[in-house]
């Protein structure tokens, strides 16, 4: 089990490539698990630990089919342990498609013609956010091609506007990005727009097959794709999430090098990333891929699984790329967050009558097409407890400040209050008849459930504020 090929390790240097194919291969290729070593491993993440890349090619290469339930099922303790029943809740917001990159399995790619080229303009930009608004939300990840219109200057002010936006009792109150990546002074002009997370997917880390899939425009610099979170973490932007694109390559390599990049981040910055996401690739205009690296749906739940027992942590993305029964299962195995209401053709939030998907206005299908509504009532009836919390990044929690309370396991103290009053916000100000009777009930339960009389007394008083006509009330 101690497996540790040493001759492969390099060191973690800031802004310096640090992921090793060789390295990674050793692994996957040495280590070896039995029913002790998959138990231990465990154990380890039981305890809160952060697993090694041994530690994690050792579950990796379980295939034994009661050991797997093993981890799937030390997974969801884990994720009780350290996050509840809580699931926090987001909506993807795509302001432009225009790219200079082709990368073959992108409905965005610069190659495509078929693809309807739209910046949304600041009149629509507030439509989208004001209909997003109507439907309950409050945090955004506002998504952007990689094209130089879409420079630091934009992001921002388009970051801004959406802060401004506010309808009735609407208001959004956390803006995450995905965009391209960008140079040191980029990112302090982003984060002084007051950002949350900022994304940036390495799509593949095999640093060869990364070549095979990026054509053209600067994504097709590997390393320079694969350094940018520290050039942000240089910045003082030290809210980051990263992601790998599953189905470009094998997927035991991408979960090797999610760890990798994880534990870069924490070497350098005493900070690991706040988000690990892992779609797999779905249908996209003049989509130009073989499925070779086809991931089944047992190899994703195992995969989710693996990531949340190597990574305590850190928040996992669950996207409405995956189907409900399929999102249903995995959501139990160490998911944090997922989009509700999704739409992805860019300008369909504030359409009345859109239903179809159209791949060529979209970056590739959704599979998952219900309202924010829906989702909420179905994640009620599972008895999880929906959240649009935000109190952590406005408090500056974030950072090492994040890990001060997540790592000792304190954060379920703020996240199950904070995610109770923002679902009671929620509830009086969105939810149906049905929803509102559901959501109340599990509310009664968590707080049952807690041991804490003053606090319980406290929670329930700013409740009864909301009723009263006040929002925005968190710990």
């Amino acid at each position: 089990m101690k497996f540790t090929p040493e001759k492969y390790k390099i060191p973690d240097v800031p802004m310096q490539p640090f992921i090793d194919a060789d390295e990674i291969e050793s692994y996957l290729n040495n280590s070896v698990s039995t029913k002790e070593s998959v138990r231990e491993v465990i154990a380890k993440s039981l305890s809160k630990k952060r697993l090694s890349l041994a530690e994690t090619a050792i579950l990796i290469n379980t295939t034994d089919p009661e050991l797997v339930e093993e981890i799937k099922d030390g997974a969801r303790q884990l994720k009780k342990l350290v996050y509840g029943n809580r699931i926090v809740l987001f909506a993807p917001l795509y302001i432009g498609n225009k790219c200079a990159n082709n990368c073959t399995y992108c409905g965005f790619r610069a190659s495509n013609t078929s693809a309807k080229r739209v910046t949304l303009t600041d009149e629509e930009i507030v439509n989208e956010v004001k209909s997003l608004e109507d439907n309950g939300q409050k945090r955004l990840i506002l998504v952007y091609g990689e094209h130089a219109q879409y420079n630091p200057e934009f992001i921002a002010h388009t970051v801004r506007l959406a802060y401004s936006v506010k309808k009735n009792n609407g208001e959004i109150r956390r803006v995450n990005i995905n965009a391209a990546p960008l140079d040191i002074e980029g990112f302090k002009i982003v984060k002084e727009a007051g950002i949350g997370t900022f994304q940036v997917f390495q799509e593949t880390y095999h640093p060869e097959a990364y070549k095979t899939y990026h054509l053209r425009g600067k994504k097709a610099d590997y390393g320079y794709r694969l350094t940018s979170l520290d050039r942000a973490q240089e910045a003082g932007l030290d809210d980051v999430g990263i992601g790998a694109l599953f189905g470009l390559y094998d997927w035991r390599f991408e979960v090797m090098g999610l760890v990798r990049h994880t534990n870069h981040l924490e070497a350098c910055y005493n900070v690991g990333p706040h988000t690990i996401s892992f779609p797999r690739i779905k249908d996209a205009s003049m989509l130009s891929m073989g499925d070779k690296y086809f991931v089944s749906d047992s190899d994703f739940v195992k995969l989710v699984a693996i990531l949340r027992l190597a990574v305590p942590y850190t928040g996992m993305i669950l996207t409405a790329r995956e189907p409900v029964e399929l999102r249903n299962e995995v959501i139990q195995f160490g998911v944090s967050q997922i989009d509700g209401g999704t739409k992805l053709e860019l300008g369909s939030y504030a359409e009345a009558d859109h239903k179809e998907q159209d791949l060529n206005r979209g970056q590739f299908r959704i599979n998952d097409s219900r309202s924010l509504s829906e989702i909420i009532s179905e994640l009620l009836d599972q008895e999880m407890l929906p959240s649009f919390c935000t109190a952590c990044y406005r408090l500056g929690r974030t950072g090492e400040h994040f890990m001060e309370f997540s790592v000792p396991g304190f954060i379920k103290r703020f996240c199950t209050p904070n995610a109770i009053l923002t679902l009671s916000e929620y509830l009086v100000d969105y939810g149906n008849e049905i929803v509102a009777e559901k959501g109340w009930k599990l509310i009664e339960k968590e707080l049952h459930a807690m041991d804490d009389e003053k606090y319980v007394t406290e929670i329930r008083n700013r409740i009864e504020q909301i009723k009263s006509g006040k929002r925005d009330l968190y710990f």
